[in-house]
């Protein structure tokens, strides 16, 4: 785990800064510098990302110790690849000579390493596994073994060409993902999460189980730029678990709501996280029409978790947030500007002045940076300003390193998958065991997308499903961005579904309650995220909302009314003749006679 430390030994505590610095000036920088090459930006992303999953992490003596040397030598062969790029660009991804052969090693190992600390085992074992395969799977008898691949092309194509770590994937990470990561940096760094938290206060204490409305409103607005269901539990639960307990919920209905809000904000435009970035990458859709394509989808979900909340708050007799604990509209409307500035400036770049979405976050970083000298009150004092200048970095650098370390060792699977055309047996696979037919095609990607993704981030989740299953849903029919986000909302069910469920395990923990209790509960306010992305195969106007707007309102709001009869059947306090009914007539609604 990286440290979030920040009472550091001076000589420390301004090394960090100063990479951080570095860090964040890079990327900056590459939106104003033109065209750099690809084999120059990835490596110097890599090796700035390094130092903050090796060197500045907790751990023993141990740890520390083989951290500094990981940190090293990766960083050292990283920029061996960016400052040869020329001679490199010559090879075709063929390795000559035993430095190289050692560049490639190291690369490897320290892809694989810095991915299995920032994360954890599950994704790292996934890439190793796939090494071995391209290393040995020539073995392998029948259809799933592969014709080999000579040692020095296979490391070459993953190390030194733009394939493998080096790949579109990484360069997504570098190019856009970093700029939005850094920009919810800059938000988080000032007042923004407390104007996310005043404004839903204003709009939604008043109303019956508001405390738990206030979190939903929250935790969508938070989600969406934090781009981690965990991360957003233990912000803004912060808040809202403690006022939810205070109101009398119960604690594994408070803690439910939390982790189903939170896990919202990774489909919720306009940012979504990393994996609508990697999205566009992928699908070759620009990021404008992903933004307006999961907007109504996300409504949606968030509606389902809005009636399941109306019926806990009748059946407990909920109240509202009481007066004197909900903001002033003059404190909400000064705090909501510290991101709704930003927020406009992000939008208008987009869409009015046609900006890409880059280079229209830089411009909305730098509204996020001049807000940061100002608070509530009005200018901000020195050491306030310091401290969140100081905060903003660290944060920034922090999660674009993580996030650099995912997607690099998810490009090491994709990488093994295209060298091998494993990719294109597993789709085969598919496509037989389906028997050809879309649905269970779509329940087989739905099972594997659980599995993978109980311990592999979301975006790596989606990255490894959709490059093996994508291409089976597509030749069944499905447009690409249909089959892109459907694989996309599966990725992220196991943050509230056993037996892996990170958001709710956070949740359940700050709230003293049963883990499973919690996770039953969030399934049943949840239960949007399991029928929806089903929804939008059955119901494709929904997706369309630039194309066909009329249709996809109504698309919305036919899903809307079957989710609606759905949560009631599922969460509804009634006979259970009444349940069956409820949930019956809206699976009807959803699914029959799809528009």
């Amino acid at each position: 785990m990286i440290s979030s430390d920040t009472t550091q030994p001076p000589i420390r505590r301004t090394l960090m800064l100063c990479l951080a610095l570095a860090l964040v000036v890079f990327h900056l920088g590459l939106i104003f510098s033109g065209l750099v090459p690809n084999l120059v930006s990835r490596p110097v992303h890599l090796a700035l990302a390094l130092p903050w999953i090796f060197l500045f992490a907790e751990g023993g003596f141990f740890k520390r110790t083989s951290g500094a040397v990981l940190c090293l030598i990766g960083v050292a062969a990283s920029l061996w690849v960016a400052i040869n790029q020329n001679m490199l660009s010559d090879q075709y991804g063929f390795l000559e000579g035993d430095l190289q052969f050692a560049i490639a090693a190291v690369l490897l190992v320290v892809v694989l390493e810095g991915a299995r600390r920032a994360i954890g085992w599950p994704l790292p074992i996934v890439a190793g596994l796939a090494l071995l395969y391209g290393l040995f799977g020539q073995h392998i008898p029948g259809e799933f073994g592969h014709s080999g691949t000579p040692l020095a092309s296979f490391l070459g194509t993953l190390t030194i060409a733009e394939g493998g770590i080096w790949g579109s994937l990484t360069g997504v990470s570098v190019n856009v993902v970093a700029i939005f990561v850094i920009f919810g940096a800059v938000l988080n760094a000032g007042e923004a999460g407390q104007g996310f938290m005043n404004l839903a206060a204003a709009a939604a204490g008043r109303l019956k189980g508001g405390a738990a409305k206030v979190s939903v409103l929250s935790s969508a607005l938070f989600g969406s730029i934090s781009g981690s269901a965990s991360a957003n539990v233990a912000s803004t639960g912060a808040i809202t678990l403690p006022a939810m307990t205070r109101l009398g919920y119960p604690k594994r209905l408070a803690a439910a709501v939390e982790a189903v809000a939170s896990s919202g904000g990774q489909i919720m435009p306009p940012l979504m996280g990393a994996g609508a970035f990697v999205m566009v990458e992928l699908t070759r859709v620009p990021y404008t029409q992903i933004m307006m394509a999961a907007l109504l989808p996300a409504i949606l979900y968030f509606l389902a978790v809005w009636i399941g909340i109306n019926a806990y708050a009748r059946h407990y007799d909920l109240k509202a947030v009481a007066k004197e604990d909900r903001p002033a509209r003059r404190q909400v409307a000064i705090t909501s500007a510290f991101f709704m500035v930003p927020f406009v400036v992000l939008l208008y770049g987009m869409f009015m002045a046609e900006y890409t979405p880059q280079y229209a976050a830089c411009m909305a970083i730098l509204a996020g940076f001049a807000l940061l000298f100002f608070n509530s009150q009005g200018l901000a004092s020195l050491p306030e300003i310091l401290s969140r200048l100081e905060k903003a970095l660290l944060s920034a650098a922090r999660q674009v390193s993580v996030i650099a370390s995912i997607i690099i060792c998810a490009s090491i699977v994709i990488g093994v998958l295209s060298i091998t055309g494993l990719g294109v047996k597993i789709t085969s696979l598919i496509l037989s065991g389906s028997g050809g037919y879309l649905w269970p095609s779509l329940f087989l990607t739905a099972l594997a997308c659980l599995i993978l993704g109980m311990e592999v981030p979301t975006t790596a989740a989606y990255v490894i499903c959709v490059s093996v299953a994508g291409p089976a849903l597509i030749q069944q029919g499905l447009d690409p961005l249909q089959a892109h986000l459907f694989v996309f909302w599966f990725a992220l069910i196991s943050t509230i579904t056993p037996p892996v469920c990170g958001a709710v395990f956070i949740a359940a923990g700050m709230s003293d309650e049963n883990w499973l209790k919690v996770a039953f509960t969030a399934m049943a306010l949840g239960i949007g995220l399991y029928i929806i992305p089903l929804a939008m195969i059955a119901n494709p106007a929904v997706i369309a909302l630039t194309e066909t707007p009329l249709l996809a309102l109504l698309a919305a709001a036919k899903i809307g009314v079957g989710l609606g009869l759905i949560s009631f059947g599922v969460i509804g306090f009634t006979k259970p003749l009444r349940k069956v009914v409820a949930i019956g007539a809206g699976l009807l609604v959803v699914f029959v006679g799809g528009l």
